[in-house]
């Protein structure tokens, strides 16, 4: 039984000097394979170093590349021809972390919104997916994408945390949905819970956002408060006792949706939690 972890913030401070073990953890744990989140353009570049010095085989490590809402500020003349070299390096999988985050309001919403406008066109010249990122913001989100999507190759909402009516709307324009452990989280995430039996197989996949987000219903948890990709695994048997599935079952469909979604190579080892 394998995992993949869409979302990881392996670049992450916290981390630092640690990444070996951590991966190690996750590798122990069952998760096969990452993707490590790039939320700028200097972070885009150290996730995809680290794969490339963490990951010998090449099979294992993989990275998105993008800017950040948050920093869409931030975006330069020179923004969108560094981040079109580093989407044609292999190990690079996705365009983003990009979107729209209407909840804090780090950038001017019309900085975000022309910002996301960028990296969409990047998308759809590379055929690359998208790693989004949307906050109080799925309207104009929709919107945007709707100019864009008949050209993507695919886009998943990262981190979704949103109602129904926002779920069903972005299952409508056939983008994929990542789930985190706000999930977990009794008292912000339970809204969480009678939607992923909406969320087709095929549809679905499972990231730590780590680290961030760590998992509520751990036990036990970690003394330094800091999530891993290794503690996917309780996201895992959350979403499964909500999908009314084996914990078995979940992973095999999510693994093989985020393994299409990100074009990686099958791992052949087999690992059991």
């Amino acid at each position: 039984m394998q995992l993949i972890d869409i979302g990881v913030n392996l670049t992450n401070s916290s981390f630092a000097s640690k990444e070996r073990e951590v991966l190690e953890r996750a590798y122990a744990a069952g998760v096969a394979q990452l993707i490590l989140t790039g939320t700028s353009v200097q972070g885009s570049e150290q996730a995809l170093q680290m794969c490339r010095e963490l990951d010998e085989s090449g099979e294992r490590l993989f990275s998105t590349a993008g800017v950040h809402p948050h920093s869409a500020s931030d975006w330069t003349q020179d923004t969108e021809q560094q981040l079109q070299g580093l989407l044609k390096e292999n190990a690079v999988r996705a365009v983003g972390e990009c979107g729209l985050d209407f909840n804090r309001d780090f950038s001017p919403r019309p900085r975000q919104e022309k910002v996301l406008h960028a990296h969409l066109a990047l998308a759809v010249a590379l055929q690359l997916p998208v790693f989004l990122h949307e906050r109080e913001a799925d309207e104009r989100l929709l919107a945007i994408l709707r100019e864009y999507r008949d050209h993507l190759p695919g886009a998943v909402v990262h981190c979704f945390t949103g109602e129904k009516r926002a779920l069903f709307s972005y299952l409508d324009m056939d983008l994929h949905i990542g789930i985190t452990g706000w999930i977990c989280d009794e008292r912000r995430g339970t809204h969480l819970h009678p939607l992923m039996r909406e969320i087709p197989r095929g549809r679905l996949m499972l990231e730590s956002d780590a680290p961030y987000l760590l998992p509520r219903s751990l036990r036990p948890k970690p003394k330094n408060g800091r999530n891993e990709p290794a503690y996917l695994t309780e996201v895992l048997r959350e979403v499964a006792l909500h999908r009314g599935e084996r914990p078995e079952d979940v992973a095999a469909h999510t693994t093989a949706c985020a393994r299409a979604f990100f074009s990686l190579p099958a791992i052949q080892e087999s690992a059991t939690f």
